[in-house]
């Protein structure tokens, strides 16, 4: 996983802990979460495209979760952040690797690769928000 995707799903967790609250500002996602302002902003912005996150102007604005936190799986968030080549990238770094060219860990990787799609796509925020303790 990106650190770009980890930075995401650590901004959408915070976001869900806060969804009841109302919007937060991104100064203060960036310095609860352990996240770059820079960098949050452009994720953000991607996730606002998305319309994973809405962001409000103005004095009482901010940005939160356009959804119910149970209702984002986690897999929503991190495609987002995906590079394009990545369902097909190899784990030892080949060029080619695919059932018809296997690398050597190509038959386990994809095992591995499926449990761990199987889990970002059936486990939403709200499932790891309350376990999950932040920077």
């Amino acid at each position: 996983m990106s650190r770009t995707q980890e930075y995401a799903l650590r901004a959408a967790v915070f976001l869900g802990r806060s969804y009841e609250d109302g919007p937060l500002r991104t100064s203060e996602l960036a310095k609860s979460t352990g996240i770059p302002r820079n960098y949050l902003s452009k994720i953000l912005h991607q996730m606002a495209r998305q319309r994973l996150v809405a962001s409000e102007r103005g004095r009482r604005g901010g940005v939160a979760l356009s959804r119910d936190p149970a209702g984002i799986m986690l897999g929503e968030v991190t495609t987002l952040f995906a590079p394009a080549n990545e369902p097909n990238r190899c784990v030892l770094g080949r060029l080619e690797c695919s059932d018809d060219h296997p690398c050597g860990a190509h038959e386990e990787w994809k095992v591995i690769r499926a449990g761990v799609d199987s889990f970002f796509g059936t486990t939403s925020i709200a499932d790891v928000m309350a376990e999950t303790p932040l920077p």
